[in-house]
């Protein structure tokens, strides 16, 4: 259970660490994915509600993404389609690097559209009460430990991949390392 695992860039890495890692980002993936199919499958759903109750130094670019029906309508299908795609990728391990910065990024766009800062106030309520660090960001920083040790190229289709691009699985890159 503790034998070290070399991963192609990454620093070794023990069993218990990297099936740790991997049902995270399992874990993180479904709850993207989740929530892309949701949207996708609700008729009426569209992010101008959340748009407009933007708050913080953004608001007005927000807003105005939810004030132009065509760029609303642009805005909601990335979204929808940006969710489903980040989530499969994480669950599968298929661009898991790409996925998960991607995946940070967009979570990263959600927080500072509606930050948990002194002052501000929502048309919604969250599920608790934050300062500064919300669960949307504490998501983002997961997806950026992904993207630094993307398990992909050990569970996953990166692994794969790499295998169609003639590179090494990560314990051969480790044998020939040791040689």
């Amino acid at each position: 259970m503790n034998a070290k695992v070399q991963t192609q860039g990454i620093p070794r890495l023990t069993s218990f660490q990297l099936t740790s890692l991997v049902i995270v980002r399992i874990l993180v993936g479904w709850h993207i994915l989740y929530e892309g199919m949701v949207k996708l499958l609700s008729s009426n759903w569209s992010s101008a509600g959340f748009l407009m109750d933007s708050k913080w130094i953004l608001a007005d670019f927000f807003q105005s993404m939810a004030a132009e029906p065509t760029t609303l309508s642009v805005v909601d299908t990335l979204n929808i389609w940006g969710l489903i795609l980040i989530g499969l990728g994480l669950i599968l391990g298929a661009f898991t690097r790409m996925a998960s910065i991607a995946g940070a990024l967009l979570l990263f766009f959600y927080y500072l559209s509606h930050p948990p800062l002194v002052g501000l106030s929502y048309a919604l309520p969250s599920e608790g009460s934050y300062l500064i660090v919300n669960k949307t960001l504490i998501e983002a920083a997961v997806l950026l430990i992904m993207a630094a040790f993307p398990t992909g190229k050990y569970i996953g289709i990166d692994r794969i991949i790499d295998r169609i691009k003639g590179n090494p699985s990560p314990e051969e890159a480790e044998k020939e390392a040791v040689a």
